[in-house]
């Protein structure tokens, strides 16, 4: 195999990484303001590509994206203020068996309102046809919005988080909702707005990717489980680890193919979460969680 084509393989899976960073930081969000785990998380990506198709046939492609996003984080938003937020000393696994319902309820009012079919959004530049030369290796122009969109919400996030008002308060209910509670900050919504701010993230990340992926009622699923392998690979709650952890797993899974049958390529995540939660379930970058909670 030649050095080039290895270079096609390494460049899709920076690619695909990216996608998978994009879900796993809706992970972190609520993991960070909560301490559980939203396992409807893929459908946030599901209904944000769903409805921006269904959008898109009656409006321009800008304006069916901008609405999907507003009503898919206004869905993350209902989902929290019905099902959680009035919960009395819900446990973390109380938390994650209604996540896990909902993701189901989710998907079969999908498949009630789209089908079950594959669906499609256009491509934002150019067409499924074209491509970029980037040192020998094409690559579609959507793979580039992929990797700007991921870039963007990485330092968008952490300007958020550090330099805003509403990011503190969120922070420190990651750190202690006890203590964040004594200082006046209101809890409750703090766990809402990170919802919506998933869900927001979420949905765009389904936007993005739908060209490339396509999209159908559970098309979610597959990708919220390479999403949680990243969570886990980068540490839980750790936004930088988790672009690490997505450029790791989409590097190997491409270059895997190199070695073992294709079908084994989404395989492959699973047994990566697999090994990472027997050996350090805690994530190869714990570290650099601990010390951005001391920062708190």
């Amino acid at each position: 195999m030649s050095v080039t084509q290895i270079w096609q393989y390494v460049l899709t899976g920076i690619s695909m990484g990216s996608i998978y960073v994009m879900v796993a930081i809706g992970y972190n969000i609520i993991y960070n303001t909560t301490g559980i785990i939203n396992f409807a998380q893929g459908e946030f990506l599901m209904l944000g590509a769903m409805i921006a198709i269904s959008l898109s046939t009656v409006m321009p492609l800008i304006m069916a994206l901008v609405l999907a996003i507003v009503l898919t984080t206004i869905i993350g938003a209902l989902m929290e203020f019905f099902f959680i937020r009035h919960m009395k000393k819900p446990t973390v696994l109380n938390m994650i068996i209604i996540t896990i319902g909902l993701s189901i309820m989710i998907r079969e009012a999908a498949l009630h309102i789209w089908d079950e079919k594959v669906h499609s959004l256009a491509y934002f530049t150019g067409n499924e046809l074209s491509s970029i030369n980037i040192l020998g290796a094409y690559v579609s122009p959507q793979y580039l919005w992929v990797l700007g969109m991921s870039a963007l919400i990485i330092i968008g996030l952490n300007i958020f988080f550090k330099h805003t008002t509403l990011g503190r308060a969120m922070r420190a209910c990651s750190s202690n909702k006890k203590a964040a509670w004594l200082c006046g900050i209101n809890v409750k919504n703090m766990v809402t707005i990170s919802f919506m701010l998933s869900a927001a993230i979420g949905a765009l990340a389904g936007c993005v990717i739908s060209p490339i992926t396509q999209t159908q009622y559970d098309g979610g699923t597959s990708l919220a489980i390479k999403g949680f392998t990243v969570a886990i690979l980068g540490g839980l709650g750790n936004n930088n680890g988790a672009l690490a952890g997505g450029l790791i797993l989409g590097v190997l899974e491409n270059l895997s193919i190199i070695f073992l049958p294709l079908a084994y390529k989404d395989a492959l995540s699973l047994t990566i979460l697999v090994i990472i939660l027997a050996i350090k379930p805690s994530g190869l970058f714990v570290k650099k969680v601990m010390s951005s909670l001391k920062e708190y």
